[in-house]
Order: C-alpha cells, then structure tokens, then sequence
C-alpha cells in the first residue's frame, strides 16, 4: 500500500537520501549489493525501480523476502514519516473494509429472497460519486502531496 501511496501524492519520500543506480542482485530474498548493505538501516524503507519482479516499496528487515534475480536498475533509499507509515496501515484497513463496493457506482440490496441493484447517482463533477482511498485520505494526504 506504501507503494501506491507514494505514487498517489508523487512523493518517494527520497530527498537527501542516497540511490543507487547500476546492477544489483538478489539472493536468499534480500539485495546482496555490498554498497546498499552497508547505507541501509533495520527497518528503513527502500524502493526497487527496474526490476523484473520486485519493483516497489520495501522495508528492510526480517521479513523481507524478495524474489531472486539480478537486474540493472536503482534502489532508492527512502525517510518515510512515521505518519505516513501509520496512516498506510490505516488505508490499507480501509481497503480491505471497504475498497470493493466503495468503488463501484451502484449500491446493493438484498433481504427475504429479494434484492435490488441501483445507481449510486452521479455528482456534480459528472463521476459517479463513488470514492475510493484516494479522495477518502486526500486531506490527510496533502500535507505530503508533491506536484
């Protein structure tokens, strides 16, 4: 979710923090890169770009397991606030609630063998009114939105 977040508000929480450019192995599920091993703090977040099969947002620790490969890319090391750390969980939790009937535009009804679908309406902007994570945490997103 970290991933999507970031691309949603265009921000990679990257400033002043050190990339990496050039090829990079993973094996055993973790970047072997002698370079990136010795910047990378426990538990600091990481962006893989140009990867075959792990491109995105990771947090280096334990649980990491990333899928084995060599590739040419970058690995971008990332100071995400630990706001925005909470506040991707609390999307995430959203998501899993609500992300399915939120985004589409008819609304439901089922009871005693009847049901019934109708049009959720259109708004004023002309979409159909439905809102997804984006627009329901645009406000508290701004505050690290980048142009």
């Amino acid at each position: 979710m970290l991933d999507q977040i970031c691309a949603e508000i265009k921000n990679w929480f990257d400033r002043d923090q050190i990339k990496l450019f050039g090829a990079f192995e993973i094996g055993g599920g973790r970047i072997t890169d002698a370079d990136f091993v010795a910047i990378i703090k426990e538990n600091q977040y990481f962006r893989i770009i140009g990867s075959t099969f792990n491109d995105g947002v990771y947090c280096w620790n334990d649980q990491l397991n990333l899928e084995d490969e060599v590739f040419v890319g970058a690995v971008w090391l990332m100071a995400v606030p630990k706001e925005v750390i909470a506040l991707s969980q609390e999307i995430s939790d959203w998501q899993t609630k609500y992300g399915e009937t939120i985004n589409s535009p008819y609304s439901s009804e089922s009871f005693g063998g009847y049901s019934y679908t109708k049009s959720s309406g259109v708004s004023g902007d002309g979409s159909n009114g439905a809102k997804g994570w984006q627009s329901v945490f645009a406000n508290r997103l701004n505050r690290w939105r980048k142009l």
